[in-house]
């Protein structure tokens, strides 16, 4: 008889090659399921210290509704990048080195130093005209501050010492929620400052949420330090007074050196830095800022205020657009090139604090003061006829769309009711009744 010999046995699942994959398949999209939820970033396999800290920066109370009434229903994966950028570590210390060297953003404009009855000086159109040609760095411009800008010492203070990049962003008459951007890397508090403009009745909603406490002298939110102003001082229509932060931001913060304007309906996703060297380092540009999505020439962006009632003075629209047409504006064609609008989309604007971007800005906000708010009616009016030219990067739709999450204006509360924005009844035809002998010219041109 031969002697036993013993086996062992191979484990029944082993012995199916199939198996032993599925079951290697099963165990691996379990634990990347479960280090996805639990990290802190909501990332796969993102250690390096460079990465974007995708974590809250700041814990709003329920009934705030920071994140309510999105205008679209894409959801921003964090991360990736939906724009194509340079490593951000790389970018960081370019950005920082930049604004450590003063000279880079040399010759510096100088400004009209008077008192005057408004903040900007209330200028004739022949006034203002007479410095968009700006050979001589000797003149004076005139931007703003011929009355105080009415806010605390310590926030003047916490202002001038921002030397960096300044992201700015403004809500007044509660017309906006505080959203916090996302996205940010672990240097971007260290080169940049955050900085939101309100006023009293923004303030008072703030309280009511118990946003912020209402016994503290200096205010944060998240990255925001918000500035109050004292806008009673200023103009009586609060989207005047948003124009001081928006345009003038090179005054309001004379030692940056970048900045990025953001309207308070958007949601920054994309760290600034970034931003900043993508669209306006990397071309060496003085401004960038995205087209506007279904016009290019001004005069039918004015047709659409008033048309919707955007801007309720008609009669000032059509004086302005007499005026423009009477001093020269034409619409959009393939001369203009390199431009490739005539109206852009001004809800988010990045610039260089250089003579070029310094300069439009303030001639731009002179034009604000002289007629109205729109900032869009004005913009290719100025940029055309400046001079020197303005190096504008005007960046596609679909890009800011990528890079900034767009909300709803806040609705209002009378009584136990909430209203929002009545919806516009669609209009008769003929609201802005021009001239045709001042705007013919541009309006063969437009129509073909």
């Amino acid at each position: 008889m031969g002697k036993a010999t013993a086996t062992t046995k191979t484990p029944l699942f082993c012995q199916s090659k199939l198996l032993c994959f599925s079951l290697l398949y099963l165990f691996t999209t379990l634990f990347l399921a479960f280090y996805h939820k639990v990290s802190p970033n909501n990332c796969l396999f993102r250690s390096s210290p460079f990465d974007p800290i995708q974590s809250p920066l700041f814990r709003y109370p329920p009934s705030y509704g920071e994140h309510k009434y999105a205008t679209t229903a894409t959801h921003r994966h964090s991360c990736s990048s939906p724009v194509f950028f340079s490593g951000y570590g790389k970018v960081a210390e370019e950005i920082h080195n930049l604004c450590k060297n003063s000279s880079a953003f040399l010759p510096a404009l100088k400004y009209l130093q008077v008192k005057g009855d408004t903040f900007g000086g209330n200028l004739s159109l022949e006034e203002r005209i007479s410095y968009f040609n700006h050979t001589n760095n000797d003149i004076n411009v005139p931007c703003g501050f011929l009355k105080e800008f009415p806010v605390s010492y310590s926030d003047r203070i916490a202002m001038e010492s921002c030397n960096g990049v300044v992201v700015a962003s403004a809500i007044f008459n509660d017309h906006d929620k505080i959203r916090q951007p996302i996205g940010l890397g672990s240097k971007t508090l260290e080169i940049s400052c955050f900085f939101m403009f309100i006023d009293d009745v923004t303030l008072q909603g703030l309280h009511f949420h118990k946003v912020i406490p209402q016994n503290s002298p200096d205010y944060k939110i998240g990255v925001w330090r918000i500035i109050k102003v004292f806008s009673e001082k200023l103009y009586e229509n609060p989207a005047m007074n948003g124009v001081i932060p928006k345009y003038l931001v090179h005054r309001l913060f004379p030692n940056s050196k970048f900045s990025i304007w953001i309207d308070a309906k958007l949601q920054l996703t994309i760290d600034p830095l970034l931003l900043i060297h993508s669209l306006v380092v990397s071309g060496d540009a003085d401004m960038a800022i995205s087209k506007h999505p279904y016009y290019i020439h001004t005069m039918e962006e004015a047709m659409a205020t008033a048309r919707w009632r955007k801007w309720s003075d008609i009669d000032g629209l059509t004086k302005q657009m007499e005026a423009y047409c009477e001093k020269g504006l034409q619409p959009w064609t393939q001369d203009k090139l390199p431009y490739t609008t005539d109206v852009p989309d001004s809800a988010l604007i990045l610039r260089k604090h250089g003579l070029g971007n310094n300069l439009f800005s303030c001639l731009l906000f002179n034009e604000l003061e002289g007629f109205n708010p729109r900032d869009q009616l004005g913009f290719a009016f100025v940029r055309d006829k400046m001079n020197p030219r303005l190096k504008l990067n005007l960046i596609e739709v679909e890009v800011l769309e990528k890079i900034a999450v767009e909300y709803r204006h806040n609705l209002k509360k009378f009584g136990d009711i909430m209203v929002g924005p009545k919806r516009a009844k669609r209009p008769s035809q003929g609201h802005l009744f021009l001239n045709q002998s001042r705007c013919q010219n541009y309006l063969l041109t437009m129509w073909g």
